[in-house]
């Protein structure tokens, strides 16, 4: 079973919110102070300021916090954000992981981890309830999160992830190999640098889209190319990200497990330990959609997980 630290586990301290940028739209990393951390509290144990954007809606309903996959980012989201907004009225928010796009890198890597990092933003924004929404690894936080605080989920929906072992499955493994492999000259022009970077990826990674979505955690620094994804937590933690951590005591609430048809993620041999943990959980499958279900059919999707919150 895990277990919540204990000082994650105090109410934050109130702070101002952040000024918006533009309306309806907030973009910011919640502050460092919003939960008392000792210096003594174990680095597995401390929770990070993750950043983070708002698209404000009028309803007064929790709103939907949306966690990525493995190397992806809150930007995945942006558009499927702004349909949920404008077709179900309430407020969205994406996120980024720790040890990914503008969030903090720590050499933690774990579900317990992440799941406290979500909790220290709900608490910094004062969101008492909300309703998660994860892809893949987000997925897998998001059901962490569900089945250690219930009180804060309204309802759950896991995107194309089981709360099972992954590995099997995954070609993750293979991505960040060929991630870790790119070498870049300093100094050149950022197209000149994604091309680089493409053609080292091209033979290890042969679809286009996948080769896209991973070039997006190409960044610069002063003339200097790196990812901005923490490929060294990552590589280090992968057993732990591509498992789930045991738990003994169901999730009550509304449940949604969205996958594509087309993807192995979640089998029908995952439909036990969905069962056990979810129990009023309901597996649906969007036909013709791959792992990234959002993407492949995003229209699909946001119907789906509209429909979803009509439930009782």
């Amino acid at each position: 079973m895990a277990i919540l630290c204990p000082w994650c586990s105090l109410p934050s301290s109130p702070s101002a919110p952040s000024p918006d940028p533009a309306p309806g739209l907030c973009s910011a990393s919640s502050p460092a102070v919003s939960c008392p951390q000792p210096s003594s509290v174990p680095m597995f144990c401390r929770s990070l300021p993750l950043s983070y954007v708002v698209f404000d809606g009028p309803a007064p309903q929790p709103p939907l916090v949306f966690l990525h996959g493995l190397l992806g980012s809150k930007g995945n989201f942006r558009a499927i954000a702004r349909a949920l907004v404008q077709r179900s009225g309430r407020k969205v928010l994406t996120v980024d992981a720790r040890n990914h796009g503008e969030s903090p890198h720590s050499p933690t890597m774990s579900y317990e981890a992440m799941s406290l990092d979500v909790q220290r933003l709900l608490r910094q924004l004062h969101i008492p309830k909300c309703v998660l929404v994860g892809h893949s690894m987000g997925g897998k936080t998001a059901m962490t999160l569900a089945l250690q605080r219930p009180d804060l989920v309204e309802r759950l929906v896991s995107v194309d992830i089981s709360p099972t072992e992954s590995v099997a499955v995954t070609d993750f493994l293979a991505y960040i190999s060929a991630m870790r492999r790119v070498s870049i000259p300093n100094g050149i022009p950022r197209s000149t640098a994604r091309r680089l970077a493409e053609d080292q990826l091209r033979p290890a990674i042969q679809v286009s889209a996948v080769r896209q979505f991973l070039l997006t955690n190409l960044v610069e620094a002063e003339g200097r190319y790196m990812w901005r994804v923490n490929l060294e937590a990552i590589s280090h933690h992968i057993a732990n990200i591509m498992g789930f951590p045991v738990f003994h005591t169901p999730y009550p609430g509304p449940t949604l497990f969205l996958a594509g048809s087309d993807s192995p993620y979640v089998s029908s041999e995952d439909y036990p330990e969905i069962e056990r943990l979810f129990p009023e959980a309901e597996i649906q499958y969007i036909p013709g959609a791959g792992h990234w279900v959002h993407a492949d059919k995003s229209q699909e999707f946001i119907t789906a997980i509209c429909n979803f919150l009509l439930l009782p």
